[in-house]
């Protein structure tokens, strides 16, 4: 059985990497752009949850502060999932194979 995170729990990456990278050393947004080679607002859209993190991003941010692409990318996901599972009922989608049927005292998850 897969265990569902309440999408309480999800944090946007980019509040994530503002909080506990920027802000504990005063970096400014400005100072991230220019040393990513990237536009103030698109550090700025990322740092305020209004533009998802890229591939591209989450490997400058990676070689810029040290932590791994892979984990910044997972945390943009598992924050992708969850907002998406707020409104996963108006999905109006039926199975698409009937289920096997099931063998005595054995349930399929």
């Amino acid at each position: 059985m897969a265990l569902k995170m309440h999408s309480s729990l999800a944090v946007h990456v980019g509040e994530w990497i503002r909080t506990e990278l920027l802000e504990p050393h005063n970096i400014r947004v400005n100072d991230v752009a220019e040393h990513f080679g990237v536009s103030r607002q698109a550090i700025s859209a990322l740092l305020n949850g209004r533009a998802s993190l890229s591939a591209d991003m989450a490997i400058r941010f990676e070689k810029a502060f040290g932590v791994r692409a892979e984990t910044l990318m997972r945390m943009q996901s598992a924050f992708d999932l969850a907002q998406a599972r707020e409104h996963e009922g108006d999905l109006k989608v039926r199975l698409f194979f009937a289920p096997a049927p099931q063998a005595a005292g054995y349930q399929v998850a």
